[in-house]
């Protein structure tokens, strides 16, 4: 790292102690959870100064800005939807800061422009994604978001006049939505920001053109910081998910006619297994993992008088089940088996399977359906291949590229291997290694690693520009499989989940130490990061073992584990981490909060946080309190940078003038502190 201008700025302690089950807590920067505090603006700001008198002075940085623009400024698609001939999608054209919303009449007809974001009048950080079309495409709902925030706003267009219906659902959460069968009215769950009653749940029926004042209550939940209300489309029926986060979640399932004057019927009550229905021409399909931890595809039969039959469809195996879309004749499932995915196809009574072909190491995703006609969208993708959009007819077998962005990476230049390393407590793990096939072949050389370790995210080959810069440019790219995701089945999951999180940690640890004895890489060349969970397991990582990393990025995390759950809607993850109000959970998370893990004169990496005032799932509180911590506590010289933006959040939706500026001060900081040339 170039000479410094400045010293980092002083953050002035201000310690709150507590007693927390009998133990004696203190946190001295809990003033910057503050966000709209002068003084918290103030020190942003002195940080971000900072942050720049470092980051703008590293040797070769207009390089790496250059050829991240390159590899981020190309035609891009995402957002596949199909209603009748109409294919609506998203699209951004090289040199666009958003992208625009777009149809086509038929696959391969020409794509015209509905909503151009740069038109709006706003700013480059408004963002609008397709959501849902009406049964006869006539009327498209998107979604409008500024900067990276979790909320938005709920706009209806009519295609064919291109304008925007008055019917706006303001700023806030939109848990269901169906257009009516006639298309002149819907109905909708959606959670206001600044509601006179945030916390009542309900489901409501609204006519276009009305003022939502005289809009219908069809269904309440109730009145609870506890309770989520889904709303379920279908033909003639709408469905209710009543989710209670209790001491554990529980579930409960109506059924509600629209022709129907009564109440909503209830099928599910208090279920504490997982319940996901899909309502398709009179069947009621779901996803449960009751009786079968890697899940099963039931038909719900009613029973007058009795609980609902749970018939299976399509029977659990020893892989979990990732996603699955129903067509009009068929049901798409994919599975992660080990690390690869697998996507079968069924008919829709779970007969007749067969794969869908997939390239080696690719990953995929279902993205996109008609349900009333036999037609799948998905994406594909690997280490060194962006994700490519297939259309597939199942009745012909037919796969077709629909769409894919024309980066400039050299793929074939590329190699990738697995190999297993050893865990801490003897389990063997996976891990991808990515790198020019000249680089296998040598001695350490700068590596930078990355998992993630929880809610059972299974880690497959997905394509980065982050990641293809730094294998450009002579690093090895490392990804283990660790516990907390579930490559190998719900018990992979639960081996690091809740209170046996340190699993994952050990996990990633020891897949630092296997490089370093195999001579792949040595303290001195080894750099991590990650984002949200993956941030919270890269910054465990550098205060535990701070000595087997030159280099850290930490971006979006949750650090302060004693605290998370009392901010925003983080309380809905006690499942996955116990909180600080259960004894149990308190001393686990006490014992590997990275903020409370920080110690006075321990010589740590160089580490970059990265947060912002938009981010509604880790809150930013996290990144701006650990900011403080490592600086004062830091004693290897090396610095603690913060990257700050008040529009960045947990969404990926910033425009792409602030990607290439962030993403650019990310690789060189490392770039520096691997001593790439560049």
């Amino acid at each position: 790292m170039p000479k410094l201008m400045e010293t980092p700025p002083y953050t002035p302690i201000e310690a709150v102690t507590e007693i927390l089950h009998g133990v004696s807590v203190t946190d001295p920067y809990r003033w910057l959870e503050d966000q709209e505090s002068p003084r918290t603006h103030a020190w942003i700001a002195a940080q971000t100064k900072f942050a720049r008198s470092c980051l703008d002075v590293i040797p070769g940085r207009e390089r790496i800005r250059e050829r991240v623009r390159e590899l981020l400024d190309v035609e891009t698609y995402d957002s596949v939807q199909k209603v009748g001939r109409r294919y609506f999608f998203r699209k951004r054209l090289p040199g666009q800061e958003q992208p625009s919303i777009f149809v086509r009449e038929d696959p391969d007809g020409e794509d015209r422009l509905l909503i151009d974001p740069a038109l709006r009048g706003t700013d480059k950080y408004t963002a609008l994604t397709p959501l849902q079309a009406s049964p006869d495409g006539r009327l498209l709902l998107y979604e409008v978001k500024v900067g990276g925030e979790r909320t938005g706003t709920f706009e209806i267009l009519d295609v064919e006049s291109r304008k925007t219906l008055p019917d706006v659902l303001p700023r806030g959460y939109l848990r269901g939505f169906a257009f009516a069968p006639d298309c002149r009215s819907f109905y909708y769950v959606h959670e206001a920001v600044g509601a006179e009653r945030p916390n009542y749940r309900a489901a409501y029926h609204h006519a276009l053109g009305t003022s939502f004042n005289d809009d219908k209550q069809v269904f309440s939940a109730g009145e609870d910081a506890t309770l989520r209300l889904q709303l379920v489309p279908g033909q003639g029926v709408l469905g209710f998910v009543v989710y209670r986060f209790l001491d554990k979640v529980r579930t409960d399932f109506y059924l509600w006619r629209l022709d129907s004057d009564g109440a909503p019927e209830p099928l599910v009550e208090g279920a504490e297994y997982k319940f996901a229905p899909r309502l398709l021409r009179g069947r009621i399909l779901a996803l449960t993992d009751r009786d079968s931890p890697n899940f099963r595809i039931v038909e719900v039969l009613l029973q007058k008088g009795k609980e609902p039959q749970f018939v299976d469809v399509i029977p659990a195996s020893d892989s979990p089940i990732r996603n699955w879309v129903v067509t009009d004749h068929h049901i798409f499932v994919s599975y992660t088996r080990g690390t690869k995915t697998e996507v079968r196809v069924f008919d829709l009574s779970g007969g007749q399977p067969r794969e869908l072909p997939i390239e080696d190491c690719d990953t995929v995703r279902l993205v996109g359906s008609d349900g009333a006609q036999d037609e799948l969208f998905f994406e594909q993708e690997s280490f060194t291949k962006p994700a490519r959009i297939f259309r597939y007819l199942p009745q012909s077998g037919d796969v077709r590229l629909w769409a894919e962005p024309r980066i400039a990476f050299g793929g074939d230049n590329y190699h990738h291997t697995q190999v297993w390393f050893t865990a801490k407590d003897g389990t063997r793990i996976p891990m991808f290694l990515v790198a020019r096939r000249d680089i296998f072949e040598r001695g350490p050389q700068p590596v930078i690693m990355t998992s993630y370790g929880g809610y059972g995210v299974s880690m497959t080959p997905q394509f980065s520009v982050f990641v293809a810069f730094f294998i450009e440019h002579g690093c090895l790219f490392a990804l283990p499989n660790i516990r907390g995701g579930s490559e190998f089945g719900v018990k992979w999951h639960n081996a690091a989940k809740r209170r046996n999180r340190q699993v994952a940690f050990d996990d990633f640890v020891a897949a630092a130490e296997w490089l370093i004895e195999t001579r792949h890489t040595e303290p001195r060349r080894l750099a991590i990061f990650g984002g949200s969970n993956s941030g919270l397991l890269v910054g465990t990582a550098l205060t535990q073992r701070p000595d087997l990393f030159r280099a850290v990025v930490c971006m979006v995390p949750i650090l302060d584990m004693l605290r998370y759950h009392l901010f925003d809607n983080a309380h809905l993850w006690k499942e996955e981490f116990g909180t600080s109000q259960d004894p149990d959970d308190f001393k686990v998370l006490l014992s590997y909060s990275p903020y409370h893990r920080v110690r006075e004169r321990v010589a740590y990496p160089a580490v970059m946080i990265v947060s912002g005032d938009a981010d509604q799932n880790c809150n930013p509180l996290h990144a701006r309190k650990m900011t403080a911590r490592l600086q004062a506590a830091n004693a290897s010289g090396a610095p603690t940078l913060l990257q700050y933006s008040r529009f960045r959040g947990h969404s990926p939706v910033l425009p792409l003038s602030e990607r290439i500026e962030a993403l650019t001060d990310r690789i060189a900081f490392l770039c520096d502190q691997l001593q790439l040339s560049v």
